[in-house]
């Protein structure tokens, strides 16, 4: 077997050059393997599923952080492995084994046979069929695998002690009989810190659903086609599902109100977010110097949070809520990946929050969608007016289906959702800055109008929407 120092000498090199790694700028980077469990039941398997929990320690003194890496490690390669190379060892070749067709059927055996090793325990909620995997493609701040066209399971690459909220919260869905969720039917639980966590889940896979993003981009697309229709004339128009879309984020909300516990936003626990909100943007300042001219104008909207009168209860929310995590099926939109934003430790993903922070980051995304069509198209001017028009006759409608079923407009609670969405926006531009310098621009351009001078904002071309909503 690979012992430890060859594994952590491997790992030196490729954890940090993965999308979900979080250190990246941070000096030292020390590995040590704090567990490693054999995942794979069958004795005398070729090939072998070992699950590694990496702790990753820093120079800056600053909390460590913990990683999932399950290897599988071979003396041949029968699947390509291409571009999931780790490295080589005394043992064998070293591979991601997420990527790796035998170290996803031993992970789902696993899960099959509710094993238990060393502390990590598979729960199913129901027998489980023995399917062929096949990981999806786009690496994201997680890993996920589909098992035939039944399931989907979701590997946590960054763990943090305590019961994830996406595992959590999709349960509390699911048995309030919200049609707004996949089904959950399966999870990986460990110890990390002593603390009982999340490391895996499992739910049903919706083959036919179509992405938010996807949609929302082809009718981006068909509207730059155009040369002389506004949002609302082009075959493509989203309005309506963004409408429904809308609807079926307040009802989400309305189930998790009336499953979970409430409280009411008082002078107190606003103040707190104002707090929360600058010292937000005080690393984002520090990190992105382009944000440097907006300080003022986004102080002044965070501090303008202190005053709110009546503003609707604080309750649990999706966290992270944008058009790549929802898909539209033939019931209607379905949310996922409630786990919040993964860079924040668990106890801060599951306090009680404010809903208009999910429509805050809805609403930043169809920005978003209109205004990255746009990265390739600078050449055409024109196009920016047309971007905007997009978005806001969208944002409008999804405000509108959202008003319509929880009775009461977001637009109503104007400084607190600002407030969000400027927040919002001040971490793409740090996410952008550090990931996708090329697209810092389009979160820039955001901070700027929403904290432009609103005279000047209002003197703009009004953007001509459709009066009707979805059916």
């Amino acid at each position: 077997m690979t012992d430890h120092s060859e594994l952590t000498a491997l790992l030196s090199d490729w954890l940090p050059r993965q999308r979900w790694f979080a250190g990246k700028g941070r000096a030292g980077g020390q590995l040590r393997v704090e567990q490693d469990i054999r995942l794979t039941l069958d004795a005398h398997a070729k090939a072998v599923l070992r699950l590694l929990v990496i702790k990753v320690s820093y120079d800056d003194g600053g909390p460590s952080d913990y990683y999932q890496v399950p290897v599988v490690i071979r003396d041949d390669s029968p699947f390509g492995h291409e571009g999931f190379l780790i490295g080589e060892s005394s043992s064998g070749i070293v591979y991601d084994g997420l990527r790796d067709a035998d170290g996803n059927a031993a992970l789902l055996t696993y899960l099959r046979r509710g094993a238990s090793r060393e502390g990590l325990t598979a729960t199913a909620v129901e027998t489980l069929e023995d399917l062929t995997a096949r990981p999806v493609g786009a690496e994201q701040s997680n890993t996920s695998v589909v098992y035939g066209e039944a399931y989907i399971l979701k590997v946590f690459r960054r763990l943090w002690p305590g019961m994830n909220p996406d595992l959590e919260i999709t349960q509390v869905l699911a048995r309030a009989g919200s049609g707004h969720v996949a089904r959950p039917v399966a999870w990986l639980s460990g110890q990390l810190s002593g603390v009982p966590t999340t490391f895996a889940f499992m739910q049903d896979y919706l083959r036919t659903g179509a992405e938010g993003w996807l949609l929302a981009l082809a009718s981006v697309r068909d509207l730059y086609a155009e040369g002389d229709l506004h949002a609302d004339e082009v075959g493509g128009d989203f309005a309506a599902e963004a409408e429904r879309l809308g609807a079926a984020t307040a009802q989400v909300h309305r189930d998790l109100a009336g499953a979970l516990p409430t409280r009411p936003a008082d002078a107190a626990t606003l103040g707190a977010v104002a707090d929360y909100l600058h010292q937000r943007l005080d690393g984002a300042l520090a990190a992105v110097t382009e944000l440097a001219p907006f300080e003022t104008a986004l102080r002044t909207a965070y501090d303008a949070v202190r005053g709110i009168e009546h503003p609707a209860p604080f309750q649990r929310i999706h966290g992270d809520l944008h058009l790549g995590q929802v898909l539209r099926v033939e019931s209607g939109w379905v949310l996922f990946d409630f786990e919040g934003e993964p860079a924040r430790p668990v106890p801060e993903r599951t306090v009680l929050e404010s809903p208009l922070r999910d429509v805050a980051g809805m609403l930043r995304s169809f920005d978003y969608a209109a205004q990255s069509m746009l990265l390739e198209r600078q050449d055409e001017p024109a196009l920016a007016y047309r971007a905007l028009e997009w978005a806001d006759h969208n944002r409008d409608a999804f405000c509108r289906g959202y008003g319509a079923r929880s009775g009461t407009d977001p637009r109503d609670e104007g400084a607190l959702l600002n407030a969000f969405e400027l927040d919002k926006a001040v971490y793409e531009v740090l996410y952008e800055a550090r990931h996708r310098p090329g697209w810092i621009g389009i979160p820039l351009r955001s901070v700027e109008r929403l904290t432009g001078d609103p005279e000047q904002q209002r003197a703009q071309p009004a953007v001509r929407a459709s009066d009707e909503g979805a059916q």
